[in-house]
């Protein structure tokens, strides 16, 4: 089952279809009486800070705090439940490190570096890991890179030497390069065999025309196949610098154990000058589509729309927005016609926000007319108190059902602080969302929802352009 069904699933359980026309009344809740201590309750003692580390900020809970280590901002959240430690690493700029022939470049250089360092040759490295039972993993993204570590408390120290050292002092051998090269461009090559694959890489290409974003972090087949050896050990001399740099933890860790880990293998990095900043907002460019003509037994559309900055205070509302048209979606294209296995309104978290629309469907032209219909009644109505609290309570359930494991609070921690610029803002999810009225979710459907750009694969006779161009 795809992901992209799940996701439509979960919001059709909860797919509001009551509209009025006038504002609702709010709902009323009932409080238990808050009962006041008598004296006040002593704050948690904030732990010392080491030489070379900053005083720590506390996050609104007594487990959560940041902290500076040799010029590294970190996020430590103590968990005690269990003994897995997940550590990651944020190389910060993402697509704005790149240019049209580096594309791929920080990712390769993190590929290549498991093939062997200057203190772990590529045997003992693996054999180390193996031992370990331990886990590094890389991933680029348009904002930032992650090298994330997973490792038991026991395992911790041993590993996060290796991962220090694949930054730090990769060997980069020519032979290596060269064998990782192959693989990624026969990766790039393969991606054109997965109609999704395509799709996704011409709908972000169309949403973003001229901005960073638009460039594609895993690399290109023409990009990666002209790139060296030489050049990755260029990159990684000038880029691996600890201005670009955060770390968050999560585990059964202490501060001290941190600050030791960093200040005695990436605090030793160059500082460099790269300062994290929002990239500038994309072009508010206006509908169009692009057509890939493949011969296949369903039709693939996706557009998206440019939504606001994480830090605005209409990025919930329109995360909202887009669950109740993708629940409306999923009812009427799915349910009720029977005209797709796949449809819904995806909502993309990056600095700036995207908001979709994505059907698989044999006749796209009605289902376009759907979605069109659709937005439109989001846009003219308000949706009823009793829905938006229905719908808000899911999101709280998956919510925590997303960040069980350490790795994914990492995350959800670091996308709080890059995003919104404060980790504390990760906590106040679900306030924020309480907050957020029908008259909001409307507000934000009339904002946002517009300028669809799209990227159609299948058969080019299934579809009309003019319909595109309507949204």
């Amino acid at each position: 089952m795809s992901p992209r069904f799940v996701r439509a699933a979960l919001a059709a359980v909860l797919s509001l279809s009551s509209v009025v026309a006038h504002p609702t009344l709010e709902a009323q809740t009932t409080r238990a009486p808050v009962r006041r201590p008598t004296t006040a309750p002593k704050p948690p003692a904030k732990p010392i800070a080491e030489p070379g580390s900053s005083p720590a900020v506390m996050g609104d809970d007594s487990l959560t705090m940041k902290f500076e280590v040799s010029g590294i901002p970190v996020i430590l959240r103590r968990v005690t439940a269990n003994n897995v430690v997940a550590a990651n690493l944020y190389l910060l700029g993402g697509a704005r490190q790149l240019t049209p022939a580096t594309q791929g470049i920080e990712l390769m250089l993190l590929e290549a570096s498991e093939r062997g360092t200057q203190k772990y040759p590529r045997d003992r490295l693996r054999t180390s890991m193996a031992r370990l039972g331990s886990a590094i993993s890389v991933s680029a993204g348009a904002d930032w890179t992650s090298v994330g570590l997973r490792a038991t408390t026991a395992g911790l120290d041993s590993t996060w030497a290796i991962m220090a050292d694949r930054i730090m002092a990769p060997r980069l051998e020519t032979a290596d390069v060269e064998f990782v090269r192959d693989q990624f461009v026969t990766a790039v090559g393969q991606r054109r065999d997965s109609p999704d694959a395509v799709l996704d890489f011409l709908a972000d290409s169309m949403a973003f025309a001229g901005h960073p974003y638009a460039l594609e972090p895993a690399g290109t087949d023409v990009s990666l196949k002209t790139m060296t050896a030489a050049q990755l050990r260029e990159y990684q001399r000038t880029q691996m610098v600890t201005s670009r740099m955060m770390v968050v933890v999560v585990g059964n860790v202490s501060r001290t154990k941190v600050e030791t880990l960093i200040r005695e293998t990436l605090g030793r990095l160059p500082r460099g000058t790269y300062a994290w900043s929002l990239p500038d907002p994309p072009a508010d460019l206006p509908s169009a589509y692009v057509v890939e003509k493949r011969a296949l037994p369903t039709n693939y559309l996706q557009g998206y729309f440019h939504g606001p900055k994480a830090s605005s205070s209409d990025y919930a509302a329109l995360r909202l927005a887009c669950a109740v048209l993708s629940g409306r979606l999923f009812g009427e294209v799915r349910q009720r016609r029977n005209l797709s296995y796949s449809v819904n309104a995806p909502f993309v978290e990056r600095a700036f926000s995207l908001g979709g629309l994505y059907v698989t469907t044999t006749q796209p032209d009605e289902v376009l007319s759907i979605m069109l219909q659709q937005i439109k009644a989001l846009q003219e109505g308000i949706i009823t108190t009793e829905g938006l609290e229905q719908l808000v309570q899911q999101f709280i359930v998956t919510y925590f059902l997303d960040n069980e494991t350490n790795a994914d609070q990492a995350n959800m921690l670091a996308r709080a602080q890059l995003y919104q610029g404060d980790f504390r803002r990760a906590s106040r999810f679900v306030q924020e969302l309480r907050a957020v009225t029908p008259e909001e979710i409307q507000r934000a459907a009339r904002t946002y929802m517009r300028n669809v750009r799209w990227a159609y694969v299948g058969d080019p006779a299934k579809v009309t352009g003019a319909r595109l161009l309507r949204f």
